[in-house]
This record gives structure tokens, sequence and C-alpha cells, in this order.
């Protein structure tokens, strides 16, 4: 599995179905896709919404971040993160 951080943004629409119901379905929509959701945090400033996903590959991150804006009205930024032991191996 890779981890993958999710940032996303509110849309008006995104704004009103903010629910523990739609938290739920997020969660199973990651799950459906082979992942997990890690954590998730409420931001202020540019970002409104931080998730850290595991998912099997960056195809499945793709498929995983068009499919929770469809649903949510969120606009997220998908990017892979690795730890920073797992870099400083790679940077050496």
């Amino acid at each position: 599995m890779a981890t993958y951080l999710m940032l996303g943004r509110y849309s008006v629409e995104g704004l009103k179905g903010i629910s523990a119901k739609r938290t739920e379905e997020v969660k199973a929509l990651i799950k459906k896709n082979g992942g997990e959701l890690k954590a998730g945090y409420a931001a202020l400033g540019e970002v409104d919404l931080v998730m850290i996903v595991d998912l099997p590959d960056t195809a499945r991150a793709m498929a995983t971040s068009a499919a929770l804006a469809k649903l949510t009205g969120i606009a997220f930024t998908t990017m892979p993160a690795v730890t920073i032991e797992e870099f400083d191996r790679i940077a050496a």
C-alpha cells in the first residue's frame, strides 16, 4: 500500500452536505477502492480538509479522488507521500 495526502477545498454544495453520514460514505468509498482512511482533519486557510489515505496504487488513488469529488462536491488535490525515514533512504 502507498500513502497519499488528499487536500480538499469545499464548494458551496460540498459545505451543504457536511454530516457524519457523508463521512461514513467517504470511508466506505475509500475501502471499496482497496484503501483505508488513516486520518482526516478539517483545516483553515487554502485547504479545508486534509486526509491521509493508504491505497494500493496510483490508479486507485486517482479513481478514489475523482469518485470522492463526485460524492462530496469537494475538489481534491491528491499526492503520494512517504515517511521522512523512507525519504532519507531514497535521497541517500
